[in-house]
Order: C-alpha cells, then structure tokens, then sequence
C-alpha cells in the first residue's frame, strides 16, 4: 500500500510539474505574440528604421498628391475637348475663325483648344493679306508644334517623380532592411544567445521597411505608367488636330488662289 502511495504521488507531481511547464510555455508564446503586434513593433523602432519610414511616408503623401492632381487635369481636358471639337468643327467649316477663336479661348482646360488656339491665331495673322503663302501656312505649322510640345510638357509634369518614387522606394526600404539584419544579429550577440527573442525584433523592423518600400513603390508605378499611356494619347489627339487644321489652312488657300 505504501508503495502503491509513493507511485501514485510520484504519477501526480511528474503531472503537475508536466502542466506547469506548459503553462510557463504557453505563457511565453503569449508574450512573444503581443511583442509580434504592429504596436509593439512600431514602439521598438530603432531611430534608422524611424527615418526610413518617416521618408518612404513623404514619398507616398507626394505620390498621392501628384496622382490626384494629375488625375484631376488629364478628366478636366478630356471633357473640354469632348465640348470643343464638335463646336470648334462646325465654325470652321463654316469660315468663321474669329468664332472658332473665341469657342476655345472658353475652353482652357481642353489640350486640343490650347492647339487649335496657337494655329488660328497664326493664321490670323497672316489672313489679312490677298492671299496666304506657303511660308505662311509653314508658320503655323510651326506654332502647332511649338503649342503640342508645351501642352504635352504640361501633361508630364509630375510624371518624373512619381518614376523616380517608384523606382527608388523598393532601395529606401531595403536600406532599413540592411540596418534591420544588422540589429538583429547586434541583439543576438549582445544576449550570447541564437533564441528568437534575440533577434525577433531587428528582424520585424527589416521586414517592416520592406513592406512599407514596397507599398509605396507599387502605386507610384502602375499610376506612371497608367498616366504616361494618357499623355501619349493626348499627344496623338493633339497631332491629328494639327494635322486637321493645317489641311484647313492649306484648302483655304487654295480657295483663295482660285480666280
């Protein structure tokens, strides 16, 4: 019986002791979860990994800026332009310039408006003369392409950067990632130990960097890349309008030669 006794209690304290070292266990895990929350990680910053984040946040708030900006004035110009081309079409097909003129001095947001404007002006000009000659008509021409290559100036304005954000956001954030490794390896020589707590926190810093260079990058490219297609579109509508009004010109000199 008393064997039976001394059995059945070493039995029940290899079991508690079994459960207090789950519970010990547990609890750790527990500790090292909320140390792994954004909070957490973001309260353990070192100052290099603040200064990455504070940079990567002013490129994003700029992307964003230009993004909304731009967004804004290329919808603006489509619809002017939508409202001039028909309006502007119908006067000059019926001779009426000073019209046609005045129809886009009330559209200064349109591209197209802004071309069409430079050339009649040109022409303007040179319309109070008998007729008009091919200097003339090459000195609109000159004034169509002087108007595309500034409006489309305009249009990329701001472009540039949102390249360079995306194309250098993915390095600033690698650049924490760097000092992020190098803190973690620091912690894990400085506690002599290679247990995850050593290194848990440099770790999560780089990985946090990285994230943040990417979230950042990836925006700033696919909206580059979706604004350089428009600009290239309004370059074309742009062209095709001079082209149309130089055949303008050039059918109302012929008119005009004739007897």
């Amino acid at each position: 019986m008393t064997i039976l006794t001394s059995i059945l209690g070493s039995k029940t304290f290899g079991f508690a002791a079994f459960l207090w070292q789950e519970a010990e266990a547990g609890k750790e895990g527990a500790d090292m979860a909320s140390a792994f929350t954004m909070g957490e990680m973001i309260k353990n910053l070192g100052p290099i990994a603040i200064g990455v984040i504070v940079i990567l946040l002013i490129m994003s708030m700029y992307s964003i800026a230009v993004m909304v900006e731009r967004f804004l004035t290329y919808r603006a110009a489509k619809a002017q332009s939508r409202e001039f081309a028909p309006r502007v079409a119908q006067a000059l097909k019926n001779d009426r310039i000073e019209e046609a003129i005045n129809i886009a001095d009330k559209h200064k947001k349109s591209h197209l408006a802004m071309v069409v404007n430079a050339g009649l002006h040109e022409f303007r000009a040179h319309e109070a003369g008998s007729e008009i000659s091919g200097s003339e008509i090459d000195a609109s021409k000159r004034a169509l392409q002087r108007a595309i290559a500034i409006k489309s100036a305009e249009f990329r304005r701001g472009l540039s950067g949102l390249a360079t954000i995306g194309s250098t956001a993915p390095f600033v954030g690698l650049f924490g990632t760097v000092f992020g490794i190098i803190s973690a390896f620091t912690g894990m020589k400085n506690a002599e130990s290679a247990g995850i707590g050593a290194v848990a926190g440099g770790i999560a810093e780089a990985l946090l960097t990285t994230a943040l260079g990417l979230a950042v990058a990836v925006p700033a490219v696919w909206a580059f890349n979706y604004f350089t297609g428009k600009v290239d579109g309004f370059v074309i509508e742009m062209e095709n309008s001079s082209s149309e009004l130089i055949d303008y010109f050039i059918k109302n000199r012929t008119r005009q030669l004739k007897p």
